[in-house]
């Protein structure tokens, strides 16, 4: 078990945002409760992820005939955020492990990203976020949002494309 957990029951804000210029970004995934905030370390790719299957936890709760929930199919007006990230940006720490899960006795998304260890060590951090379907889907449509406001992407390999320019490494077919 962890030693230290940020817990985030009913937070006011949960967002993935990032410093620094495409290429050369840093992902966050940001939490705040009043006045207190923590802020922890993602790559591009598990934040890319972390939306993937948080969008696919609510597609299935709509599916799903037995669901009582209302769950949003977009997100609801008064919860969409595109303000940057609170600052200063203070890393809790870098994130290894994410969880997620459901949970339907408050019907909330729940996240858990636990720091990143060397080898077999126990991780010292852990953030948990619990967000309602309406936040969880808000959060979704940003992270989606940030993942691709990077670089371009070059439609032969793939890769990012560099202000420079790129040189593609796939061979032309």
């Amino acid at each position: 078990m962890p030693a230290l957990v940020h817990q985030f029951d009913w937070p006011d804000r949960v967002v993935v945002g990032t410093v620094g210029s495409p290429g050369s970004r840093s992902f966050y995934l940001q939490v705040r409760d009043g006045a207190r905030s923590a802020s922890v370390g993602l790559e591009k790719q598990q934040s890319a992820v972390l939306a993937e299957k948080i969008a696919e936890i609510l597609d299935a709760l709509m599916a799903d005939e037995t669901n009582r929930f209302s769950v949003p199919a977009a997100t609801p007006a008064e919860l969409v955020d595109n303000d940057p990230l609170d600052q200063p940006v203070e890393e809790q720490f870098r994130t290894g492990l994410l969880r997620l899960a459901w949970d339907p006795s408050t019907a909330q998304v729940v996240v858990e990203a636990f720091a990143l260890t060397e080898g077999d060590d126990e991780p010292a951090e852990m953030l948990q976020v619990r967000m309602p379907v309406g936040t969880a889907r808000a959060f979704v449509e940003r992270t989606q949002q940030v993942v691709r406001s990077g670089r371009p992407l070059c439609p032969i390999c793939g890769e990012p494309v560099d202000d420079e320019g790129h040189v593609c490494r796939t061979p032309a077919p």
